[in-house]
């Protein structure tokens, strides 16, 4: 027989308990099973190891019975998972945990808006209908156990689900030589479309590619510049404070080159229906600007502009809320977004047993 999902075999593979993490398994363990198990597929994704090595490696050291051949974390009851995670350095715990409250927000949220419906803010529907969409967990769940990360709180939820304020941003990244992107450009604004932040950044380490035809920033464009990324984040926790959503198009790579873990989001790419597209694919900014606002966020051939591109996922949104776009949206062909891959190095802390 397999083992079992939701109840804790009699014959368990897993007898042991380290004292040292109990304090701290403790802590996850008020978690429901559904969140260990995406926090362990979180692990696996990642390649992170804790003091047993990896997820797989965990099982095939300590269940003689089935070993690594059962390795769907779903298909582990809840000790299970919480051994394993409880083998991870304390830092991971703290981001273990922040992926639980994470959790425990959507819930309440989710909760305050089926009893509370009406007092719903229309722009808190589109954080929820943002939230729904598929690849939402994949792209919004942030490595910010990672060093220089800030994660920002939402805040109580009755006064995050009646406030409409919104704040738009959108940056411009350099290759740098690591293999990293680096922020060099943000531009914020609000729903009036009034500048809150327009600054560039000097990304503090050797630069590949500026990118120039694509970010219209250029090395002679940075000499001087003493603002940095903290600063930045600094600037953001300031400016969104009290709840505010933060909008952007396809938000996720801009809160990462930030590295600005923030939930209340509007991501523009996600919240509309395409009629000619796959459903794995988002149309780009520039097409999506073309069919539901009429106009051409830049000409072929032009560099970004970070300010124009701010300003219009702030008009599309201004749209959905106005016209609502329920129907699919036509978009013309050769118009599909092309995502860039992140050449992410996880940070791996192996544990010492």
């Amino acid at each position: 027989a397999r083992p079992s999902e939701d109840k804790p075999s009699t014959n368990n593979p897993f007898p042991f308990r380290c004292p040292r993490t109990r304090p701290m398994g403790e802590r996850l363990a008020g978690a429901e099973k559904e969140v260990l198990v995406e926090i362990v597929r979180f692990t696996q994704k990642n390649g992170l190891k804790g003091a047993e090595g990896g997820w797989k490696d965990f099982l095939a050291r300590n269940d003689k019975k089935f070993g690594a051949s059962v390795s769907d974390p779903k298909k582990r009851t809840k000790d299970v998972l919480l051994v394993f995670l409880v083998t991870f350095s304390k830092d991971f715990q703290k981001y273990f945990r922040k992926l639980v409250r994470r959790h425990a927000e959507r819930r309440a949220i989710e909760q305050y808006m089926n009893e509370f419906s009406g007092k719903i803010s229309p722009e808190q529907k589109l954080v929820q209908l943002t939230t729904e969409h598929l690849d939402y967990r994949k792209n919004y769940y942030f490595p910010s156990y990672q060093e220089g990360w800030k994660v920002m709180r939402i805040g109580k939820v009755s006064s995050s689900m009646n406030s409409g304020a919104m704040l738009a941003i959108d940056c411009e990244m350099v290759l740098c030589h690591d293999g990293t992107e680096a922020v060099v450009r943000v531009c914020v604004v609000d729903n009036k479309l009034e500048v809150k932040l327009d600054t560039l950044v000097n990304p503090l380490k050797a630069v590949a590619d500026y990118r120039t035809h694509i970010t219209g920033v250029s090395k002679k464009d940075l000499e001087g510049v003493t603002c940095s990324l903290v600063d930045i984040q600094k600037s953001l926790k300031k400016i969104l404070a009290k709840g505010k959503i933060l909008v952007g198009h396809s938000l996720y790579r801009d809160l990462y080159v930030l590295k600005f873990d923030y939930s209340r989001v509007i991501d523009t790419a996600y919240i509309f229906k395409y009629a000619n597209l796959p459903t794995t694919s988002t149309a780009s900014l520039n097409s999506l600007c073309k069919s539901v606002c009429g106009y051409s966020v830049r000409e072929d051939g032009e560099p970004h502009n970070c300010l124009k591109d701010a300003e219009a996922a702030m008009n599309l949104v201004t749209a959905k809320l106005k016209h609502g776009f329920n129907d699919p949206i036509e978009i013309a062909e050769n118009s599909v977004r092309v995502e860039r891959k992140f050449l992410v190095l996880p940070v791996v802390i192996q544990v010492a047993t």
